[in-house]
C-alpha cells in the first residue's frame, strides 16, 4: 500500500471513528443521566420495587412484539461482525436504552455495558449502511461502535478500544479495527464527559511489591475468582434455558423472575443488591463489615434478573461480585483489602467475557498503575481456569485456551465438549 493510500485510509478511519464516537458518547451520556435519575428515585421510593414483575411483563410483551430481531443483544453484534448479517436495526438503540432504564427503575440487578455495546453497534451499523461501506470497513466500524460504547460508559477509553477488538474472538485481537476503535472510544469518552457526565471514582490501591509468596497467593485468588465466574455463567445460562423451555412467553418469564427478585429483596432486608450496586462496590475496598456473602447474593440477584430476560449488562454486577469477593479473600491471604477488591473487580469480568487484556487496562484506568502487575496475573489465570465459557456464547474460538481446538471459527455455545486434552 502506498503512502497516499495509507493516508487516505487513516483519514477515513479518523472521520468514521469520530462520528461513531460522537454517537456512542451522546447515547452513553443520556443513558448514564437517566440511570442516575431512576436510581436516585428508586432510593427514595423503594416501594416501586414491588412493581418489578409488572414492569417485566410490559417490557417482555413489547420486546416480543417489536424486538424479535434484536433480542440476541450483544450476541447479535458478535454474529453480525463475523457473519456479515443484515443491518442491525436502529431501533435496538432506543429499545435497549428504555428497557434497561426501566429495569433499573424497578430494581432489577443488571449492568450497563450490554446497553452501551448495543447502542454503539446499532449506531455504527446505521452509519455504515447509510454510507454504503464495504464489508471489511463495516466490520471495523462495528468494532468501533462496541469500543465507543464501552469506553464512554465507563470512562475508560483505552480499555474500551481494546475490548472492542478482544471480545469478538476468544484469544485473538482484531488489529484491523484498531484505529477506528481507538478513535471512537476516545471521542466517545470525551463526548460523554463534555456533556457533563461524571464517572465513579474508586479508591486508590496501594503499591505492593511482587514476590514469589504473593504470586502463590494470587494463584489461589485467581482460582476462587474463576470458580465464582463459572457459577455465575452456568447459573445464568441455566435459568435462561429452563425459562425458555417451560415458559414460552417472554413477558411472563420476566414477570416470574421479577417476582423472585422482589421476594429475595424482602428476604435479605436490604436494597444493596438491586440495580448497579455502585456504593457497595466502593465500600468493598475499605469496609471490613461488609458481609462475606455479599458477592454470592449479588450473583443470585443478577443471575435471576438476566436469566429471566431483563435488559442491561453484566459488567457492573460482576464488578460488585469481584470487588466484594476480593475484599473477603484479600485479608484471608494477607493481601491489602483495597488491592484485593480492585483486582477482583476486574478479574471476574475478564474471565466471564474472555477479555483479560482489556480488563487489566480498565483496572489501571479506574484504579491507577499500582494495580499492576497483580491484576494481569489474576486476570490471565482466571481466564484460563474458567475454560470455554462466556457471558457471550456467540464469541468465536479457533484454538482452545491450552492450544487445541477446532481450527476454524466456532461459537462457544456450539463448541464440542470433546476438545483435545490440552485445550
Amino acid at each position: 500500500m502506498s503512502w497516499r493510500s495509507r493516508l487516505i485510509a487513516l483519514a477515513q478511519w479518523i472521520v468514521l471513528g469520530a462520528l461513531v464516537g460522537v454517537f456512542s458518547g451522546a447515547a452513553s451520556a443520556l443513558f448514564l443521566f437517566l440511570l442516575a435519575e431512576v436510581t436516585g428515585y428508586r432510593g427514595t421510593h423503594e416501594q416501586i420495587v414491588y412493581a418489578l414483575p409488572l414492569a417485566g411483563l410490559v417490557i417482555g410483551v413489547l420486546y416480543a412484539r417489536f424486538g424479535e430481531s434484536i433480542k440476541a443483544g450483544n450476541n447479535l453484534v458478535i454474529d453480525t461482525i463475523h457473519d456479515d448479517g443484515p443491518e442491525i436495526p436502529l431501533r435496538m438503540l432506543p429499545m435497549v436504552l428504555v428497557g434497561t432504564v426501566l429495569t433499573h427503575l424497578f430494581g432489577g440487578s443488571a449492568g450497563r455495558e450490554g446497553t452501551a455495546v448495543q447502542m454503539g453497534a446499532s449506531a455504527a451499523d446505521f452509519l455504515s449502511h447509510r454510507l454504503k461501506l464495504g464489508r471489511e470497513l463495516r466490520h471495523q466500524l462495528l468494532a468501533a461502535g462496541v469500543a465507543g460504547g464501552v469506553g464512554s460508559v465507563f470512562g475508560t477509553p483505552v480499555a474500551g478500544a481494546v475490548f472492542g477488538l478482544e471480545f469478538v474472538v476468544l484469544g485473538r485481537i482484531e488489529y484491523r479495527a484498531l484505529v477506528p476503535a481507538l478513535i471512537a472510544s476516545v471521542v466517545g469518552d470525551l463526548t460523554t464527559r463534555g456533556l457533563g457526565i461524571e464517572h465513579t471514582v474508586y479508591p486508590a490501591v496501594p503499591h505492593v511489591a511482587l514476590d514469589p509468596l504473593l504470586c502463590a497467593k494470587w494463584l489461589v485468588f485467581a482460582v476462587a475468582i474463576a470458580a465464582t465466574t463459572v457459577v455465575f455463567i452456568e447459573v445464568t445460562h441455566f435459568l435462561k434455558r429452563r425459562g425458555e423451555q417451560h415458559v414460552k412467553m417472554l413477558g411472563l418469564r420476566m414477570a416470574i423472575g421479577g417476582a423472585i427478585v422482589v421476594g429475595l429483596w424482602q428476604l435479605v432486608g436490604t436494597s444493596e443488591y438491586l440495580g448497579l450496586g455502585v456504593p457497595t462496590i466502593v465500600r468493598s475496598f475499605t469496609d471490613p463489615s461488609l458481609p462475606v456473602y455479599a458477592f454470592a447474593l449479588k450473583l443470585v440477584f443478577t443471575a435471576i434478573t438476566l436469566g429471566a430476560g431483563f435488559l442491561g449488562g453484566e459488567v457492573t454486577p460482576l464488578f460488585f461480585i469481584g470487588a466484594a469477593l476480593g475484599g473477603v479473600l484479600a485479608p484471608a491471604l494477607g493481601i491489602p483489602r483495597e488491592l484485593g477488591a480492585g483486582v477482583g473487580l476486574a478479574a471476574v469480568f475478564a474471565s466471564a467475557s474472555n477479555t483479560p487484556l482489556a480488563l487489566s487496562i480498565m483496572a489501571v484506568e479506574l484504579l491507577g498503575a499500582n494495580i499492576l502487575p497483580h491484576v494481569v496475573i489474576v486476570c490471565v489465570v482466571a481466564y484460563l481456569v474458567t475454560g470455554h465459557r462466556s457471558i457471550y456464547p456467540s464469541q468465536r474460538v479457533m484454538r482452545g485456551k491450552g492450544g487445541g481446538g477446532p481450527g476454524r471459527p466456532v461459537r462457544l455455545r456450539e463448541l464440542d465438549e470433546d476438545l483435545p486434552p490440552d485445550a
